[in-house]
């Protein structure tokens, strides 16, 4: 009893008002250790049993419930307890005479206690609460409202009628808890101007909290995601309430905030560092498979050798236990971990396929779907193919796209065996391709367009709808606005497709209202100009906006996202000193080693590789600033492990090189300069454009080249003959281009123009150039060659 009293010390306090008549069986009840002298106290008092009486019985028999594991087990027990009944009846014939407050706590409490699909005394409840809405203070309509979300009701006219409340009440409220409870249950009514104003409020309303308010912090979150909207400064305040909460933070919640911080792409180093070890230390406390699965899944990505280890280990016990979207989760998990059990995705594939038969939902299909194509192994058969195109039509773009890739992923695995079921892939694909088109084309709302287009990614949205997206994207651009840039502009990145139009809306929406764009979304805005290399008509005004903006907020930026922000100024021929005095000091890159811990392996690479791609451009392009190479080890390292062979176009142009040149010992292959670029080709013509050997300085293709140069040396008059010319020769593939039109991306132009300061002439070769029927001859290749390099046609 003294426990139940020391959780739940507001259960007393909230009886205390009551009338005298109640107190004895109030605190009879409180006094209750168990279910059964609840219930023995119902039976003997449910002659005289006050509406108040049965609110108190709900809430210590809810205690109870929470105090254990098994709830779904107890919820039953209590149901089966022969009083029960006697309870509920007791609560029917009460209701017209409790207050609002009692009123919604009942409610609230049987359905914690009875959750049975069609209960009659919650039926009762909702609509006595619906009679009496309008005169619901803001706490119990925060609660209320919380009622119809535990029924699913978000779209219901009762919940549209709580929307409208808030609405012309929203100046006068100024509870924020009650006020978060109600965004996150109205969050899917809201138009878009409202939920400005809600963010707007939420704002004021912040400082008015407690620091240990995480509830509240958690819930803002939750609406943020719901309504798909990465608002940064509430962000960080949120971040910074769990973050001095962490200790008290349980399974549930940090599982929750580390899915809402995924969905929104907001990156805490700092949460997910302490995250990662209060999680480490409830492995030994989660048997049970309703905290375990969100466990494995939270802990599993950011785990080391032992906790992966650990978490396997007590997995598929539980597997039978598991809902679809869980499923999903951990064979995703699974599959980051390179987890290796024949056995346990067997089991896995038996379960998805069990749910897939039942499943009428078609956002459940697609994961069940998606979650079968990424195991070993694994395919559908003609009667699950056809239950996919029978949920088609009421598809979102999301759904489609998942669809596709599982399709796709089947398809490859498959194509040895053209079968009749890679045929209905086939067929599949198409009906995928119609209704995906037909979607972009009905779209008429850039808002509502955005929630499904903007985790779009892979080779079927490439192939079969990327060229209408953009269309789309171009009829709907004035609607591209201070909210959605960043995102839309990241989005176009990703694409490598390269449309002028958008990328100009974009710098002017930027350049007009800057002050409504956070920091932290400059590098998404920044990205898409950088990768496709394109300086929009106001360029130089842009981009000093954009950096101007940074300079106030780089100490509040994480130190991969400086990295990253470096890295596409620096491509686009950028250089801000106060951003590569915050970037190049041991106190950052200190920090930023210990965070480079907490990413997976091809995030760290990458980071890694910015960070070296910026200090070569910073020493090439601005040797001003005295910023040292530091990446000899570096490179040497990651070169020695990636030395590759040459692919069939550069084995062709080397054999036709010696040949043009006068023999291999004229020509060098897979060159690495000063600062490690790559070359594919090299060679050296004195003032007459006569060819130079090497002699044996050649290199074996397969080995590391070495660098015949002085690493960071100047390269002025360096050991060549008066009048003589340093060549180099790039095969330029489909990837050093945007997708839809010959422009050199943003790494190419960066490489051509350090290649260029150290003293080379530069002869690029582009595959369609190479490929083209102009050139499918020897002859004509070999003329072509000699065109480029002496400026001669024939010999």
């Amino acid at each position: 009893m003294l426990r139940l009293r020391a959780i739940y010390p507001c259960s007393w306090r909230v009886f205390q008002f009551r009338t005298c008549s109640c107190k004895p069986l109030i605190s009879q009840m409180i006094k209750c250790t168990d279910e059964e002298q609840v219930f023995d106290l119902i039976k003997k008092n449910k002659a005289t049993f006050s509406e108040k009486q049965v609110e108190c019985a709900f809430n210590i028999l809810w205690q109870f419930q929470q105090q254990r594991t098994s709830f779904l087990k107890n919820v039953d027990c209590i149901r089966d307890y022969p009083h029960f009944l006697t309870l509920h009846n007791l609560a029917t014939s009460q209701i017209e005479f409790m207050d609002d407050d009692t009123l919604v706590n009942v409610l609230y409490f049987i359905q914690q206690c009875a959750p049975e699909a069609h209960d009659l005394l919650v039926e009762a409840l909702v609509i006595e609460s619906w009679r009496r809405l309008e005169r619901f203070d803001i706490n119990v309509l925060s609660k209320f409202s919380s009622c119809l979300a535990n029924q699913l009701l978000y779209y219901s006219p009762l919940m549209g009628k709580i929307a409208d409340i808030v609405h012309r009440n929203l100046e006068t409220i100024d509870d924020l808890r009650s006020l978060s409870v109600l965004m996150v249950s109205i969050s899917s009514l809201t138009s878009q101007r409202f939920q400005q104003q809600l963010v707007n409020k939420t704002e004021h309303l912040f400082d008015t909290i407690d620091s240990s308010q995480v509830n509240v912090a958690r819930r803002i979150v939750q609406f943020l995601r719901n309504i798909k909207y990465s608002y940064y400064p509430l962000l960080e305040r949120c971040n910074k309430v769990f973050l001095s909460n962490m200790n008290h933070l349980d399974l549930d919640c940090i599982s929750k905030i580390l899915s809402l911080y995924h969905s929104l792409q907001f990156h805490s180093f700092e949460f997910v560092k302490m995250a990662k070890k209060r999680l480490t230390e409830m492995i030994p406390l989660f048997d049970h498979p309703d905290g375990f699965v969100k466990l494995f899944v939270a802990l599993g990505p950011m785990a080391g050798p032992e906790e992966k280890k650990q978490i396997a280990s007590i997995l598929h016990k539980h597997l039978d236990d598991y809902k679809p979207f869980e499923l999903l989760k951990i064979t995703q998990t699974l599959t980051f971990l390179h987890f290796q059990s024949k056995e346990l995705f067997v089991k896995l594939r038996e379960l998805l396929l069990r749910y897939l038969k039942i499943s009428v939902i078609p956002s459940e299909i697609a994961i069940l779907v998606y979650a079968l194509s990424i195991l070993p192994s694994s395919n559908l058969c003609e009667v699950e193919i056809s239950q996919i195109e029978a949920v088609l039509p009421q598809c979102d773009l999301n759904d489609l796209n998942g669809f596709a890739t599982s399709v796709l992923r089947w398809i490859h695995y498959d194509r040895k065996y053209l079968d009749s079921t890679t045929g209905k892939q086939l067929k599949l694909l198409q009906k995928l391709d119609h209704y995906g088109l037909q979607r972009l084309r009905n779209s008429n709302s850039l808002n509502l367009l955005w929630k499904e287009l903007k985790s779009l990614k892979g080779d079927w949205f490439t192939e079969s709808l990327l060229e209408e997206t953009v269309a789309t994207l171009l009829r709907l651009m004035d609607e591209i606005n201070s909210k959605n840039v960043a995102e839309i502009a990241s989005f176009i990145s990703r694409t490598n497709y390269l449309n002028t139009l958008l990328l100009d809306r974009i710098a002017s929406v930027v350049v007009q209202q800057i002050e409504k764009i956070h920091p932290f979304e400059i590098l998404g805005i920044i990205l898409p100009f950088s990768a496709l290399n394109y300086d929009p008509p106001q360029n130089d005004e842009f981009f000093r906006i954009c950096i101007q903006h940074l300079n106030s907020y780089l100490s509040g930026l994480e130190p991969p996202m400086l990295v990253f922000l470096g890295f596409s100024l620096a491509a686009l021929g950028y250089f801000p000193e106060d951003l590569l005095k915050a970037i190049f000091n041991i106190k950052f890159l200190s920090k930023m080693d210990s965070q480079l811990e907490l990413l997976c392996s091809s995030l760290n690479r990458r980071v890694q590789f910015r960070l070296m791609e910026l200090n070569r451009a910073v020493c090439l392009e601005c040797p001003e600033y005295q910023i040292p190479w530091f990446h000899d080890r570096f490179c040497q390292q990651q070169y020695n492990k990636d030395i590759g062979s040459m692919n069939g176009a550069q084995k062709q142009i080397y054999k036709m090189l010696a040949e043009v040149l006068g023999g291999t010992n004229c020509v060098k292959a897979s060159v690495l300069t000063p600062y490690y670029h790559r070359i594919d080709f090299e060679c050296v013509l004195d003032k007459k454009k006569k060819p130079l050997p090497y002699g044996s300085h050649n290199i074996t293709l397969g080995k590391l080249p070495e660098m015949h140069w002085e690493s960071n040396t100047q390269i002025t008059g360096s050991r060549l003959p008066p009048g003589a010319e340093r060549i180099a020769l790039q095969f330029l593939d489909s990837r050093a281009f945007c997708r839809n039109i010959p422009h050199l991306k943003g790494k190419s132009a960066m490489k051509k123009r350090h290649l260029e300061i150290l003293g080379y002439h530069i002869i690029q070769i582009p595959h369609f150039e190479w490929n083209s029927m102009a050139l499918s001859t020897k002859e004509a290749r070999m003329d072509y060659l000699r065109e480029r390099i002496f400026g001669e046609g024939k010999s």
